[in-house]
C-alpha cells in the first residue's frame, strides 16, 4: 500500500480571499509551488496507474489459468463419465454371465455341497491330523476312510466341472468381462483424482485472482487519489495564474492611465507655453523641447 495523499480542493489550497490579498510576488511563488506539486502528483498518479495495470494483467493471468484448469477438469469429468458408463455396462454383462454360471451349476447340481477349494482345505486338515497326532488303529482307519471319501468327492466334483465346457467358457468370459470392468473402474478412479486436482488448482487460481484484484482495486483508488490531488493543484495553479494575469492587466491599465495623465499634463503645460509664446514671451530651450514633444512646434 502506497502512502496516503492529502486530497484538498483547489478552493481549500488557496481561497478567493487569499487570491485577492496576496501580493504578486507571493502569488508567483505560490504558482510555482502548485505547478511543482502538480507535476509530482501526476508522476505519482502515473506510477500508481502502471502498478494497477500490472496487477490487472496478473489478475487476468490468474483467471486464464483458472479457466484452463476448469476446462481440463470438465474434460476429465467427461472421460470419467464415459468410463463409468462402460464399467457399469460391463458389470451388468458380467452379472448376467455369472447368473448363467449359477444356473448351469444348479442344473448340474454343482451348487450343492462344497466347492473344490473348500474340499482341498478339509483334505489338508485331515492329512495334517493324520501326520501329527497319535491315533489308535481304529481311529486312524476311520481318518483314512474320511480322507479317501473327501478325495473321491473332490475328484467327482472336479470331473463334473471339467466335463462341462459351456460352464468353463461362461466362467472364463464372465471373469474377463469383470476384469475389463475393473480396468475401467481404475480409469474412473485415476481420472477422477486428476479432475479433483485440477478443480483444486482452479479454486486456488480464482482465490489468487480475487486477492490480486483486491490489490488492483486498492491501487486504482490510490491512483484516483493522486490524480484528484494533481487536478486540484493544477486548478489552484490556473487560478493563481489567472489572478496574476488580472494583476498584470491591472498594472498595465494603471500604467496606461498614468501615461495618459502625464501626456495630458504635458499637453496642458505645452499649451500654456505656446500661449506665452504667441504673446511674445521668449522661450528657453526646455520650453521649446516641451512644445516639440507635444507637436505644437
Amino acid at each position: 500500500m502506497v502512502d496516503t495523499i492529502d486530497v484538498s480542493s483547489a478552493d481549500e489550497l488557496i481561497t478567493d480571499d487569499e487570491l485577492q490579498e496576496k501580493s504578486k510576488g507571493e502569488l508567483i511563488k505560490l504558482a510555482g509551488q502548485f505547478r511543482d506539486r502538480r507535476n509530482d502528483l501526476n508522476q505519482e498518479a502515473s506510477s500508481r496507474a502502471s502498478s494497477r495495470d500490472e496487477l490487472n494483467a496478473k489478475t487476468r493471468e490468474k483467471v486464464d489459468a483458472a479457466q484452463e484448469h476448469r476446462e481440463l477438469r470438465d474434460e476429465l469429468n467427461e472421460r470419467v463419465q464415459e468410463h463409468k458408463e462402460v464399467r457399469n455396462e460391463l458389470n451388468a454383462e458380467a452379472n448376467d454371465l455369472f447368473e448363467e454360471v449359477d444356473r448351469l451349476k444348479s442344473d448340474l447340481k454343482l451348487d450343492e455341497g462344497k466347492d473344490l477349494e473348500q474340499l482341498e482345505d478339509e483334505i489338508e486338515d485331515l492329512e495334517f491330523k493324520q501326520q501329527t497326532e497319535v491315533l489308535s488303529s481304529e481311529d486312524e482307519r476311520e481318518l483314512i476312510e474320511k480322507i479317501e471319501a473327501k478325495r473321491e468327492q473332490y475328484q467327482d466334483r472336479k470331473e463334473k466341472l471339467e466335463q462341462n465346457e459351456e460352464l468353463e467358457s461362461l466362467v472364463e468370459e464372465a471373469e474377463e468381462v469383470r476384469a475389463e470392468a475393473s480396468k475401467h473402474h481404475e480409469k474412473v478412479t485415476t481420472l477422477a483424482d486428476e479432475a479433483q486436482e485440477h478443480h483444486n488448482q482452479m479454486i486456488e487460481a480464482y482465490r489468487e485472482a480475487d486477492d490480486v484484484r483486491d490489490e488492483a482495486d486498492a491501487m486504482h483508488e490510490d491512483f484516483v487519489e493522486a490524480q484528484e490531488a494533481a487536478d486540484a493543484h493544477h486548478e489552484a495553479f490556473v487560478r493563481v495564474q489567472k489572478r496574476l494575469r488580472e494583476l498584470d492587466k491591472q498594472e498595465e491599465e494603471e500604467e496606461k492611465a498614468e501615461r495618459e495623465k502625464e501626456r495630458e499634463e504635458a499637453r496642458q503645460e505645452a499649451e500654456e507655453i505656446y500661449e506665452r509664446f504667441k504673446e511674445g514671451e521668449t522661450l528657453d530651450t526646455e520650453d521649446l523641447r516641451k512644445l516639440q514633444k507635444t507637436g505644437l512646434l
